[in-house]
């Protein structure tokens, strides 16, 4: 767990003051807005600029500048050729750059993955392979020559993250529907000292991890290799979980959550897939994955349904494979809270995540409407 402070209303200082500069870089607050005397200080204009700039960036929207926040504002800064990308395996480079690197290179039909602002070894592989076919040293390293060779194509980079899209998909198809052989990750929220959210009696991180248990044991029934994204005593970060499930080859990762808000009646469950509007990228087997589990969950367990939405929290920004986070609920609403106290209804949200599973891989003349498939059908398949 992360020791870096989070800013927000009210603070000042010297951090205060750069991530004024920041926003300010961005256009999104007033350049000439910092006082003249004291020190800068996080107003609302500057909580506003961050509630604006995480949404625009599709994470977590609560105007406090957080580690993740500040990391985001970090990467902002960054356009293709400003800085030589180079590869480093321990801690790649991120950034709005690498982005736009991606994107064209996509675009251009070279392979580097999804859309993530991450210098990672599948996006140096594309640059070296761009490298050699426009007749510059297979260096992998993204230098001035090699963004003035990819500006010199003139191509459009509007749809950059297709390629990508339809490698996805392709991924899917050619896996065909039977579940035996494919390797799943579970990924249960939190965990250890970082309990998440608490409620109706309830822990976030106990609640997920059993959900999580009863998916595990009945993918392992239907053949499915399935791990543990952590036990639980450990909360790794987000990267970390996207790490692990992208070294075992996993064809999925499902992370699992329970929500809260500061109203009572807030209550339903939704899904998150990876989704980038910014740079014109997402998962498409993850959002319809998402929108699979989602119906599935509503159908079995009478939850209200919230929809799903692209996001780009870690853990869906970094997987290689299609993942989805699901919000089973609110421990913060009484209703949904005693819901998820109930073993019937983990047993459904378990029963609904694997029957979704199932139909992500059937062609659509084999697949079942909504909430009809069971779990001794799936042994036919």
């Amino acid at each position: 767990m992360t020791t870096e402070p989070t800013y927000r209303r009210g603070d000042s200082g010297p951090a205060v003051a750069a991530i004024r500069e920041r926003l300010a870089r961005l256009g999104l607050i007033d350049a000439g807005s910092i006082p003249a005397q004291g020190e800068p200080v996080f107003d609302d204009a500057v909580e506003n600029a961050v509630r604006h700039f995480q949404q625009t960036r599709r994470t977590t929207v609560d105007g406090m500048v957080t580690p993740g926040t500040m990391r985001l504002l970090e990467e902002a800064s960054w356009r293709l050729g400003d800085r030589d990308l180079v590869p480093s395996p321990a801690e790649p480079p991120f950034g709005d750059d690498v982005a736009e690197l991606q994107r064209s290179l996509l675009t251009l039909g070279f392979d580097c993955g999804r859309v993530n602002g991450a210098y990672d070894p599948t996006t140096v592989g594309a640059v070296r392979e761009f490298q050699r076919n426009v007749g510059l040293p297979a260096t992998g390293v993204t230098d001035l020559a090699t963004v003035q060779a990819l500006n010199r194509l003139n191509r459009r980079m509007a749809h950059g993250g297709l390629l990508h899209a339809m490698r996805e998909s392709e991924a899917i198809q050619s896996a065909g529907p039977a579940l035996p052989g494919k390797t799943l990750v579970l990924d249960p929220g939190h965990g250890g000292a970082d309990t998440g959210v608490r409620g109706g009696g309830l822990i976030e991180a106990e609640v997920v991890f059993d959900i999580a248990d009863r998916v595990k044991t009945r993918l392992e029934k239907l053949s499915v290799t399935t791990h543990m994204s952590h036990g639980p005593g450990g909360s790794p970060d987000d990267r970390r979980r996207a790490e692990k499930a992208n070294e075992l080859g996993a064809d999925l990762l499902i992370s699992l959550h329970c929500d809260f808000h500061s109203n009572p009646a807030a209550s339903g469950v939704a899904a998150f897939y990876y989704g980038n509007d910014r740079f014109g990228h997402s998962s498409p087997t993850g959002e319809r994955f998402a929108g699979l589990v989602q119906r599935e969950v509503t159908a079995r367990t009478g939850l209200a349904n919230l929809g799903t939405h692209g996001m780009t929290w870690d853990v869906l920004r970094y997987t290689q494979m299609p993942a989805v986070r699901i919000e089973l609920g609110y421990l913060t609403s009484p209703h949904d809270a005693a819901l998820l106290a109930s073993q019937r209804f983990r047993e459904s949200c378990a029963d609904a995540i694997v029957v979704a599973v199932q139909r992500l891989y059937l062609p659509p003349e084999s697949d079942a409407p909504t909430g009809v498939l069971r779990l001794a059908e799936l042994r036919s398949h």
